[in-house]
């Protein structure tokens, strides 16, 4: 079974042979049906603009995949098919078909990204269009062996240093090299810019494509549905990218879109949000302007935690710590310090402290939020 596979890999990276995927998939790519291919590569907002992009194509009458990660409560969230997540049913038909298509000791070695990256791929070989979101990176990414009409380009900012760089100007370097036709672009930094143009990228802005009227439009969808604001910039990428492909602007198609885990209001007092670096704590301080809430939190060792904290600081009450049992997870008397440190009250969670009265805000990553919402599922 799929399922019992999938607990055979490694769900993060420890190294990466860059050359293995490239050279897998010129042995094994006649076996493979692909569809025409949009590319979604930047640092935060890639999960939410596909899942616009794909959203609408699929309302406007066509066939249309959507692969994003990590999920949030199931798998069947990363292989998102005509309107819905995939099935069991359909995931375990192409677990089989995709064993007879790779040799056993590549079904080994396949990295756990890699290996569902390809998962998708057989899964999607009858849609029209497939979008496909880059995992952490770009250049080297899983999901940019395959040919593509072109690519959206989310913000680019500082994020799994240890993979693409310590600078911006690193990391759009890495990711913007996965570029091979044209790109469009959201508002970017300079540096971003200056690193497209040095590599000879051709690339357009989405706010150059748009109507002043489809902006408007653009603008009262994101208010009349209380979205969060910073979608707004994510929904205009995906609607730059539906006009590229020279299909009509219709944004009522967009009608009963849902987007899980983007602040995301699942009662009438707490907000779950799935980022988890400085630019989405950006985003979310954004949003909350004056209010305090009390932060449910955790977060990778690896994030900038301590500045996450400190931005939020004037918009949290308190906080209370998830426990949760990772090798990646800041250690709690770590997190602890830093709270005491910034002077930040907080305590562990537990269910029963949840009170009506209260606003709250599950931030700090998908685990985060996966590990709430088990919580919170079971007390209701």
């Amino acid at each position: 079974m799929l399922s019992d596979f999938l607990q055979t890999k490694e769900l993060f990276y420890k190294d990466i042979d860059y050359n293995y995927m490239p050279n897998l998939w010129k042995k094994i790519s006649s076996k493979f049906k692909i569809p025409k291919i949009i590319h979604i590569i930047g640092t935060n907002g890639k999960g939410s603009t596909g899942r616009f992009f794909a959203y609408y194509l699929y309302k406007s009458g066509y066939n249309v995949g959507h692969y994003s990660s990590p999920h949030i409560l199931s798998f069947n969230e990363r292989v998102w098919i005509n309107g819905k997540d995939s099935d069991d049913n359909l995931l375990e038909l192409a677990y089989q078909n995709l064993k007879k298509k790779l040799a056993k000791e590549d079904l080994q070695r396949l990295s756990y990204f890699e290996y569902t990256t390809l998962l998708a791929i057989e899964v999607f070989s009858k849609c029209d269009f497939v979008i496909l979101e880059a995992g952490l990176g770009g250049e080297y990414d899983a999901t940019n062996i395959f040919p593509k009409l072109f690519t959206l380009v989310t913000p680019i900012d500082i994020d799994h240093k240890d993979f693409l760089g310590n600078s911006i100007e690193e990391i759009a370097d890495t990711k913007l090299r996965s570029i091979n036709t044209f790109a469009i672009f959201t508002k970017q930094k300079k540096i971003v810019y200056e690193v497209a143009n040095r590599l000879n990228i051709k690339y357009y802005l989405s706010y150059d494509i748009l109507t002043n009227d489809q902006k408007k439009q653009i603008k009262r969808f994101i208010e009349d549905r209380f979205f969060a604001s910073y979608l707004m910039d994510n929904l205009s990428l995906a609607m730059a990218g539906v006009i590229k492909l020279g299909i009509d602007f219709d944004i009522n198609r967009l009608n009963g879109i849902k987007l899980k885990g983007r602040f995301e209001k699942i009662s009438k007092n707490i907000v779950i949000d799935v980022g988890h670096n400085l630019l989405a704590a950006k985003a979310i301080k954004k949003e909350l302007k004056d209010r305090k809430v009390t932060l449910i939190y955790n977060s990778y060792k690896d994030k900038d935690y301590k500045e996450i904290l400190k931005l939020l600081k004037p918009n949290i009450k308190k906080v209370l710590i998830l426990d949760i049992k990772n090798d990646r997870i800041i250690p709690k008397k770590d997190l602890k310090k830093v709270l005491h440190n910034l002077k930040i009250p907080y305590q562990d969670y537990k269910n029963e402290l949840l009170k009506d009265y209260e606003d709250y805000l599950v931030f700090g990553s998908f685990v985060s939020v996966e590990k709430f919402l088990n919580e919170y599922k079971k007390d209701i």
